[in-house]
C-alpha cells in the first residue's frame, strides 16, 4: 500500500473574528497553494460565554462556500434574503455565497458554557462565483455515519466504504469527515490523486503515516496515496478534508474572493452602493 505521506504539521494559532470571537485559525489569508481549493479553517471552540457571545454580526460575502460544523452548542443564523435557523450540536450549514449574501451568525450560550464547532471557506470557479447563493442545511440525523472496532467516521460529504454523505455535486469534489477513533484504533482511506487534503485534530493524539499530532494541529499530506492514521492511548477525534485544486488566480479581501483585484473593487463598491445582492 501506498502511504500518502505527511509533507508538514502546523498548530493552529489564536485569532479573533467577528465582534470579537476569540477562535484558533488552522490557516487563512495567507498563501492558497497548499490548501487550494480550501481558504480557511476555524476553530472556534470555548468555554467561557465572553469569548464567543458577541458573534459575528452582519456581514458579506461573495465568491466562496462557507461550511459550518457543529460540535456543541447553537449558532442564529440569518440573512439578507430572508432565510433564518439554528445550527445545532452535529449539524452542517452548507452555504455557497456565490454573487453575494449578507447574513449573520450569532452563538446562543449552552448549558454548560461550552459552544463550538468548525468553519471552512471553500473556493467557488470562476465560472460559479457569480450563480445564486443557496443552503444546505443538515441536521446530525442526516449525516450517516461508518462504525466499527475502530471507532466511527461520519461522512459530511464524499465517501467512505461505500457510504455517500448527503452533500453532493459540489465543483471542488469535496471530502469532509469527522473521525473519532479509539485507543490504538485504525483509520485507513484512499484519497483521489492530486486532490489536496489535510486532517485537523480536536481531540486526543494520532499517528498520521508514522508522524504524531495532537489537539489543534493541522497535518498536511502529499498529492497520492492512502491515508493511515493509528489513535494513541486516548483515542484520537480529527476532522479530515480533502478537495479538487482550481488552480486559479485568487483575489482576496475580507469575506469577499474573486479572481481578479478588479473583481474584487467591484464587490466592494457594490456593498457600499446597495447593490450588492443579486436579483437571480
Amino acid at each position: 500500500m501506498n502511504i500518502r505521506k505527511v509533507i508538514n504539521i502546523t498548530v493552529s494559532r489564536p485569532a479573533m473574528e467577528g465582534a470579537g470571537v476569540r477562535l484558533h485559525r488552522a490557516f487563512g489569508f495567507g498563501d492558497t497553494k497548499a490548501t487550494d481549493p480550501f481558504l480557511l479553517l476555524d476553530d472556534f471552540r470555548g468555554d467561557r460565554p465572553g469569548d464567543y457571545m458577541s458573534g459575528f454580526p452582519w456581514h458579506p460575502h461573495r465568491g466562496i462556500e462557507t461550511i459550518t460544523y457543529m460540535l456543541e452548542g447553537e449558532v442564529e443564523h440569518s440573512d439578507s434574503i430572508g432565510n433564518s435557523g439554528v445550527i445545532g450540536a452535529g449539524d452542517v450549514q452548507w452555504m455557497t455565497a456565490g454573487s453575494g449574501i449578507i447574513h449573520q451568525e450569532m452563538p446562543k450560550e449552552s448549558k454548560n458554557g461550552r459552544m463550538g464547532g468548525f468553519q471552512l471557506w471553500a473556493n467557488l470557479p470562476a465560472k460559479n462565483k457569480m450563480s445564486a447563493p443557496k443552503y444546505r442545511g443538515l441536521t446530525s440525523k442526516n449525516i450517516p455515519s461508518v462504525k466499527d472496532d475502530s471507532g466511527e467516521v461520519k461522512i459530511i460529504c464524499g465517501e467512505y466504504k461505500g457510504v455517500k454523505g448527503p452533500v453532493r455535486d459540489i465543483a471542488i469534489e469535496p471530502e469532509y469527515f469527522d473521525v473519532k477513533l479509539k485507543a490504538g484504533g485504525k483509520f485507513e482511506h484512499l484519497v483521489a490523486d492530486r486532490h489536496n487534503c489535510f486532517a485537523y485534530i480536536y481531540g486526543g493524539e494520532a499517528s498520521f503515516g508514522g508522524e504524531k499530532a495532537d489537539n489543534r494541529s493541522l497535518v498536511y499530506f502529499g498529492d497520492t496515496g492512502t491515508l493511515s492514521v493509528v489513535a494513541g492511548e486516548e483515542g484520537a477525534s480529527f476532522i479530515l478534508i480533502s478537495g479538487k485544486p482550481l488552480k486559479e488566480p485568487v483575489a482576496w479581501y475580507g469575506p469577499i474572493v474573486m479572481n481578479t483585484e478588479e473583481e474584487l473593487e467591484t464587490a466592494f463598491k457594490e456593498y457600499e452602493n446597495g447593490t450588492f445582492i443579486k436579483k437571480q
